[in-house]
């Protein structure tokens, strides 16, 4: 961990200055809008500077180990408890207990990209479960779904108490304005916002389309390297966090909270983003995937998809993760007198692809940017007809770059249950099977 290092910031409305950041992955950060926020020597004072309150924000238990121990102090001018009552807020795409969602089908299911809404959407609004595991409430599993939003948070603020959200921006850029202060997030970025941190998003571009994979489970971390040593995959120096910027706003706003997949709203008559200065390891960050260093083989052989995993979250068992973060960037392929592309394969993992830009090389055709495909336990899969004879026959002599190009999967080890929605939708590509039917047999027994 880094020692911690105090950056004052004297700007007070996040929306009209520029975002500052933080280096480091889960480092002890301390950071202040204004000098002497932060106290000193102690978390909770008798009285705070400048009047503010402060709230200890919690990611993990109390007596969770020293290393694995996540939480943030914060200094602010009203504590989160300041809003009127929740009441129900009801919504027909979300779902957090995939026991209620149709039997899983063992087909490969791809789905083209989710149109633009036509009526003004915001981030929140414009969310859509397509499949998950586990449940909410029992704090294990996943849920993933798509947005597509056209407008931007207006005096409304959203707060997940489910688990915390990945985001992969494919269309458009998001500026995330949190309590602890705001990330510019475009396509080939990610942006984490942990369990229960309040934030609003606007839309510089008009509208944005991505993918949300939001974690019930343990929190996620880089990797361990294992074998390939100290270096590579992605550097904790390049995984980035805001630095304290405050909104001193009054008004009437609406609060929506997030808690066992239903949606709640309260009135509350300030801008909960009041955070002048805080310090401590839970936290928003963001990540560059265009900063990833891929590894492969120089020999033969294409290696397991694990050698391009970014975040993980663990479970109890160790070596199987919760969930795996694995992105597929552009990258040379050098393996020799070899297939190239990824193998045909089963897994006892289950896989849920989606494409930020370009084309994903095992799929020549059908998988767009904004699209997806799931392709769970033990349901075969791999390249279509047409990759397969162009890279069994291609020269192997040469390097080759993969260019332009990002894909990722959030990979699980249990079972992806896609949702009604997603069984039923007009994305859904209902010939996506016949990628394979084109594949011959090749098979001469005199012949080797």
């Amino acid at each position: 961990m880094d020692t911690p290092t105090r950056t004052p910031n004297t700007a007070s409305s996040r929306l009209e200055i520029e975002p500052g950041y933080q280096s480091g992955f889960a480092n002890e950060f301390a950071t202040e809008a204004l000098p002497g926020a932060l106290p000193e020597g102690r978390n909770s004072p008798q009285r705070a500077a400048y009047g503010l309150y402060a709230e200890q924000l919690s990611g993990t238990a109390f007596t969770a180990p020293r290393g694995h121990n996540r939480r943030s102090w914060l200094y602010r001018i009203r504590p989160a408890a300041v809003h009127k009552p929740f009441t129900l807020l009801p919504s027909e795409r979300l779902v957090a207990n995939f026991a209620e969602v149709p039997p899983t089908p063992p087909n490969q299911l791809r789905w083209d990209a989710l149109p633009m809404p036509t009526e003004p959407t915001d981030f929140v609004d414009g969310w859509i479960t397509m499949a998950g595991n586990g449940s909410a409430e029992a704090m294990n599993g996943c849920a993933i779904h798509l947005y597509a939003a056209n407008r931007s948070m207006k005096d409304r603020f959203f707060y997940n108490a489910d688990g915390e959200l990945l985001i992969v921006p494919q269309e458009g850029r998001l500026h995330i304005a949190t309590e602890l202060g705001r990330l510019d997030v475009e396509p080939f970025e990610i942006a984490v916002i942990p369990r229960g941190v309040r934030f609003a998003v606007n839309l510089p571009d008009g509208a944005a389309r991505g993918y949300i994979c939001e974690n019930f489970g343990a929190l996620l971390r880089l990797p361990d390297l294992g074998p390939i040593g100290s270096n590579g995959l992605a550097n904790p120096r390049d995984f980035l966090t805001p630095h304290a910027a405050y909104e001193d706003r009054e008004g009437d706003f609406e609060l929506v909270a997030k808690m066992n997949g239903n949606l709640w709203r309260a009135d509350i008559g300030h801008s909960p983003l009041d955070v002048v200065a805080w310090h401590g390891n839970y936290a928003p960050y963001k990540y560059d995937l265009r900063r990833f260093n891929t590894i492969g083989s120089i020999s033969f052989d294409h290696p397991d998809p694990s050698i391009f995993l970014v975040l993980q979250s663990q479970s109890d068992t160790p070596g199987v993760d919760t969930i795996d973060f694995v992105i597929f960037p552009p990258r040379w392929l050098a393996a020799e007198d070899t297939f190239r592309p990824p193998w045909f394969h089963r897994n006892v993992a289950s896989e849920f692809m989606g494409l930020v830009h370009g084309v994903y090389d095992a799929k020549a055709e059908g998988f767009v940017p904004g699209g997806a495909s799931l392709h769970n336990c033990m349901s075969g899969h791999g390249p279509d007809a047409d990759t397969f004879e162009k890279a069994s026959h291609g020269d192997t002599s040469t390097p080759k770059k993969v260019g332009d190009t990002m894909a990722f999967m959030f990979e699980t080890r249990t079972l992806i249950k896609p949702t009604r929605f997603a069984l039923e939708t007009a994305q859904l590509q209902a010939n996506y099977y016949e990628c394979w039917q084109g594949l011959k047999k090749h098979f001469n027994p005199e012949q080797r």
